[in-house]
């Protein structure tokens, strides 16, 4: 599902980035962009509104609206590997490719095939600055702001965490890409907070990776339909006799390694980042 107008400087910032070797950067357009002010406002009402009647209404509405779209956008997404997290009774953090604003949608499926009903998603800031039903369901569908002020995160986001993955034995997703680059099926460079936090709070990582294929009919002018496959595969587990920042070295690059793998099993060929327009999922524009 594409939303929005032209994605023509997307997939070209997305192309410039490749080249570059920078995996992590920005590459969306019209994104919310905060100062430390507004950024402070956003964080206090957020973490002010959880605690108030209206929240809880509201999240309610949120969690139904994901319900239906999740629906939706899955009908026809399989779902693969699901025997191997069967057995996971404790809190645990989710990390998958990061490719679309919908694809929490296609984890959140996944999840629902263990009956794991709720899922929190950790978004960025700025996020909870956009308007409209997107900016809805970033404030009360379950989303937990991450950011650079560093008070909130002392006070709040790792108090939050731990009461999810360890008072509550929830999962939350963590994209340890950073960056949303639409439609891109390549796995990308991971980055280590996902699995500190779940060294910290001493809980696994369900590794996904979520496959795209092409399908005839179109989206927009620039894409076809895509359909998903979503790959779960070996948790991840801290080691007790390592440090949290030892087991988060080794738990990301296992992590990256299982996504490679299954990148070049679901596609048939070896993961190298020379930039071809086949890597963009469903994109139809011809380029020269």
């Amino acid at each position: 599902m594409i939303l929005g107008g032209s994605k023509k400087e997307v997939i070209e910032n997305i192309k410039n980035a490749v080249n570059a070797g920078t995996f992590n950067v920005k590459v969306e357009v019209g994104d919310p962009v905060i100062d430390d002010v507004k950024r402070k406002k956003i964080l206090g009402k957020y973490v002010k509104q959880r605690n108030e009647i209206p929240y809880h209404y509201r999240n309610m509405l949120a969690r139904r609206i994901v319900d239906i779209v999740t629906f939706g956008v899955n009908i026809n997404t399989k779902v693969i590997g699901i025997e191997k997290i069967k057995g996971i009774k404790s809190g645990a953090v989710i990390t998958s490719n990061h490719f679309n604003p919908v694809d929490t949608t296609i984890v959140r499926h996944g999840m629902r095939k263990i009956h794991r009903n709720r899922m929190f998603i950790v978004s960025q800031d700025t996020n909870f600055a956009m308007k409209g039903i997107i900016g809805f369901l970033m404030r009360y569908a379950d989303e937990i702001p991450i950011s650079k002020d560093r008070e909130y995160m002392d006070k709040h986001f790792h108090r939050t965490l731990n009461n999810l993955l360890v008072n509550k034995k929830e999962f939350v997703l963590i994209y340890p890409e950073q960056e949303m680059w639409l439609n891109y099926r390549k796995p990308r460079n991971l980055k280590r907070g996902a699995y500190f936090y779940a060294a910290k709070f001493n809980v696994p990582i369900i590794s996904c990776f979520v496959e795209m294929i092409d399908k005839d009919s179109a989206d927009t002018e620039e894409f076809n339909k895509v359909k998903y496959v979503l790959h779960i595969l070996d948790p991840i587990y801290p080691d007790p006799e390592k440090s949290d920042r030892e087991n988060s070295v080794i738990m990301m690059q296992k992590d990256y390694e299982q996504k490679k793998s299954a990148y070049e099993e679901a596609y048939g060929k070896k993961l190298d980042y020379t930039f071809d327009y086949s890597d963009i999922a469903g994109w139809r524009v011809q380029e020269k």
